[in-house]
């Protein structure tokens, strides 16, 4: 295991961070099962790892200690096993981390120590064969998509698979839940033309009745759907078009307005927090390698576009990397921005606080930042 200082910090003197004991000394109960003591306000970052390299992990930091120590794969130290292939999405739910890895073909039930407790392999399942690629929870029940159009109801208490549906769509990415609908981005299929793969960028959401677990209908939306979240009744939707002649578009969708579909602007990343989606367009010079990279907000309660930028001095290094995430602590409201250097090192990930003052930066421990969640006991 490699222990990385949070020296790396390139910590800002403007910025106070107040320093949080381990839970056991606030009289909060111990972490099941832990093997290092932990501060009671965690980020734990998932690093998606390359293609069949079996390096996807789970790097723990500090949020309100830059002096406690970072751990690159705290997952490795607290289970004593990888994570596996590809680290695909991770969400954290009522004390419990959820980690979907795509190649490996399986979903992590974790506590907040990052310790697992159970998990669900889809391996041995024909239908599931494409691979997990998003979930999202709702009263219990976490929902996953899968390349091949199968959308799977799984129960968070025993990790059980409890429904599945063949959907009309061919590879699915993003889902989430908005009041009894589950939304599913459908986001390509795959045709066969002189031998020759063809990828069909595809037009559509679904829609699965979240009682029946059916499918109700379809939204048509801009190509290649692929980013979704739900908040404060409305639907967030980025598409990814085919990445090359049109331009990724994020979108509004109105679950209370027959769920009509408002383009907003270029954007590949998003994340919400402090009332607004942040918003983050990467364009990349794939001759070089490097992007150029601007960043907007979305006001939820207000509809209200803003092309200024949330960054108030944000690093060169930032705004010409790849942009792969962006999360939000809902302690304090700080904002974590991660580029990827692809196979070539870990990445990075950058943290600004709620007014878009730069804190400082930390290598991610490992490679392709693709998702954080935050614990605060």
């Amino acid at each position: 295991m490699k222990i990385t200082k949070a020296g790396k910090w390139m910590v800002m003197g403007a910025v106070a961070l107040t320093i949080v004991g381990c839970s056991k000394d606030n009289d909060e109960p111990i972490d099941e099962g832990t093997k290092v003591d932990l501060p009671a306000h965690r980020m734990y970052i998932l690093n998606e790892g390359n293609w069949n390299m079996n390096n996807a992990g789970i790097a723990f930091y500090a949020p309100s200690n830059p002096e406690t120590e970072m751990i690159d794969n705290i997952f490795f130290e607290q289970n004593g096993r990888l994570l596996g292939d590809n680290g695909q999405a991770m969400i954290e739910r009522n004390g419990k981390i959820y980690v979907a890895v795509g190649g490996s073909n399986y979903i992590a039930k974790l506590n907040e120590a990052c310790v697992e407790e159970s998990r669900v392999s889809f391996v041995n399942d024909a239908a599931l064969q494409g691979g997990v690629r998003a979930i999202t929870e709702h009263n219990g029940y976490l929902y996953a998509t899968f390349y091949g159009g199968v959308v799977v109801k799984i129960d968070t208490a025993t990790m059980e698979i409890k429904d599945s549906i063949q959907t009309s769509g061919s590879n699915l990415e993003g889902i989430t839940v908005q009041g009894d609908d589950i939304y599913v981005a459908n986001a390509y299929k795959i045709s066969v033309v002189d031998g020759q793969n063809v990828y069909n960028y595809l037009t559509e959401v679904l829609l699965i009745d979240i009682n029946t677990f059916k499918e109700k209908g379809k939204i048509t939306v801009s190509p290649n759907p692929n980013l979704l979240m739900s908040k404060d009744d409305k639907v967030f939707l980025i598409s990814w078009t085919n990445y090359f002649d049109s331009e990724y578009c994020f979108q509004v969708i109105d679950p209370k307005n027959n769920n009509s579909v408002t383009p907003i602007c270029k954007a590949t990343h998003f994340a919400s927090g402090n009332g607004k989606v942040y918003l983050g367009y990467s364009e990349t010079d794939w001759s070089t390698w490097t992007a150029t990279n601007t960043f907007s907000t979305y006001d939820i309660a207000t509809g209200t576009y803003s092309t200024e930028s949330f960054l108030k001095d944000a690093p060169q290094e930032l705004l010409s990397g790849n942009l792969y995430m962006m999360a939000i602590d809902p302690k304090g409201g700080d904002i974590y921005i991660g580029i990827t250097n692809y196979a070539a090192a870990n990445g990075d990930i950058y943290r600004f606080d709620s007014t878009g003052n730069y804190v400082g930066k930390i290598d991610s421990g490992g490679q392709n930042p693709r998702a954080a969640v935050f614990v605060n006991k």
